[in-house]
């Protein structure tokens, strides 16, 4: 029941939301979404450590066609929904600093989407996946559409046109596993494991693309990242922040639970080609965060390239690899969160992201200037911070594959630091100028996200124990099981 109370309880509030005027709605908003992460940490606490499904619920919904409502946490899903529910507080939270036109709506929106992401993360019914992930879609498309900047309705309309197609090809790509399921068909997630690792290699290969398009759009990888950019720019901060720090690990998530598993000799085939796109992706985006003169288009392209990394990770079908993805989920999204939410303090302030009309920012208030180095130094894996766990290990996993493979990917870390490092010089070391004459204090929810996103950067980075042994068994189970189908 507990996994049911996980994804209904946002939908719920988001209805309930509805029917509340005023500014007060985004309080409400707020107690919901912290009573939601309460429920996974109880969650948590009832979790025995183990590859097992735990708090797995399964109702007949279509019977004629084999479909039931079949979800259920594993130690992957469990720590997706905790990301979830962690980012969706401080999201809210990020947000009280600017008025909203129809605030019911749009904090509304917000949970709605958290109701289906929760969903996508413990499905274990294909074609409930696929509801939940196209469900997802629709709460960020108005978000962007009504809420973003200039020229959103084109932006947001590439954005919804490019995933839809995405989605249209997984839903292929599915409905042909489920043709080929034995015996009565079904989307059950075992049946269509079975299912797809009974293809020859050939098939598979048709059925890895399918799958595997929907969920690089989603992530993005090169070349399907186009939509991104300038979605993430446009949108408002709370729904890139969503974008970026939680529907992007949609994709990464879909690759480990419904891609390796599904067609392990269709990775192994195309493996190599994936991966080269990964790496060419991670390179390509670094090398265009180095020129960019916005500091949110920066951000925007600094997360392709991390994603990258995760990607090729995953796909080198190895524990490190895939655990380094796990834990480097978990950080992107903490991270990039508090990048995010940096630029847009400095735009509030400043009414401008050029990265070359600000500086001298440390000389007006320091305590922001540390807060804003510690998140940065998590996104460049500083030793000791969040970031590092995961690059660490999703190097390895890369290596083990293809050492060339990894020696490329490995110019995420030093092209990173390249374009963060001279952001921050250029931001906020220096002399003050015309622009950055004044900084106001941070208020209390400013300050109340920067001290708690940095306290997870260093605690994380110190101590990433819990997490690891939580992902660990699970990983372990499923990486044997697709070493074995490929006969390794």
């Amino acid at each position: 029941m507990i996994t049911l109370l996980l994804i209904f309880f946002p939908l719920v509030a988001a209805l309930l939301l509805l029917f509340v005027k005023g500014q007060q709605v985004r309080n409400m908003a707020l107690g919901a979404a912290i009573i939601e992460f309460a429920i996974v940490v109880f969650a948590l606490t009832q979790y025995q450590q183990g590859n097992t499904t735990q708090f797995e619920v399964s109702y007949n919904w279509i019977n004629s066609l084999g479909i039931t409502f079949h979800v259920g946490m594993d130690g992957i899903s469990l720590l997706m929904v905790l990301l979830t529910t962690f980012l969706v507080p401080i999201i809210i939270l990020t947000s009280f600093n600017r008025e909203y036109s129809n605030p019911s709506y749009f904090y509304s929106l917000l949970l709605a989407m958290q109701f289906a992401l929760v969903g996508v993360f413990v499905s274990l019914d294909g074609f409930l996946f696929y509801i939940f992930w196209e469900l997802a879609l629709i709460p960020i498309y108005f978000i962007c559409l009504l809420w973003g900047g200039e020229n959103r309705a084109r932006i947001t309309f590439k954005f919804f046109v490019y995933t839809l197609s995405g989605s249209l090809l997984m839903l292929g790509g599915l409905i042909y596993l489920y043709l080929h399921t034995s015996g009565t068909h079904t989307f059950n997630i075992q049946a269509l494991y079975l299912a797809g690792q009974s293809l020859d290699m050939a098939h598979q290969g048709f059925v890895f693309w399918a799958m595997f398009m929907a969920f690089a759009i989603k992530m993005p990888i090169f070349p399907f990242h186009t939509w991104q950019p300038d979605t993430y720019t446009v949108a408002p901060t709370p729904g890139t922040m969503m974008l970026s720090g939680i529907m992007l690990k949609m994709g990464t998530y879909g690759v480990i639970r419904w891609l390796l598993p599904v067609v392990p000799l269709g990775v192994q085939d195309w493996a190599n080609v994936a991966i080269g796109l990964s790496v060419i992706g991670i390179v390509y985006a670094s090398c265009i965060a180095i020129v960019q003169k916005d500091f949110k288009r920066l951000i925007a392209y600094s997360s392709i390239a991390h994603v990258g990394l995760i990607s090729a990770g995953i796909l080198s079908a190895n524990v490190q690899g895939v655990q380094g993805a796990m834990i480097q989920m978990l950080s992107h999204g903490v991270n990039v969160v508090g990048l995010f939410f940096i630029a847009d303090i400095i735009q509030k302030r400043f009414n401008t992201r050029d990265i070359a009309s600000l500086g001298g920012i440390r000389n007006l208030n320091p305590q922001f200037a540390v807060l804003f180095l510690i998140v940065l130094l998590g996104s460049v894996a500083l030793p000791l911070t969040n970031g590092f766990i995961g690059e660490f290990l999703l190097l390895n996993g890369v290596y083990q594959f293809n050492a060339w493979a990894a020696a490329f990917a490995g110019l995420s870390v030093i092209l990173g630091a390249v374009y963060m490092l001279r952001s921050y010089q250029s931001v906020m070391l220096g002399e003050t100028n015309s622009i950055t004459t004044s900084f106001p204090p941070l208020t209390g929810s400013e300050k109340g996200v920067l001290l708690i996103l940095c306290a997870a950067i260093i605690g994380f980075g110190v101590y990433p124990k819990p997490l690891l042994d939580i992902a660990e068994p699970s990983v372990v189970k499923l990486v044997e099981g697709v070493r074995l189908a490929m006969g390794k």
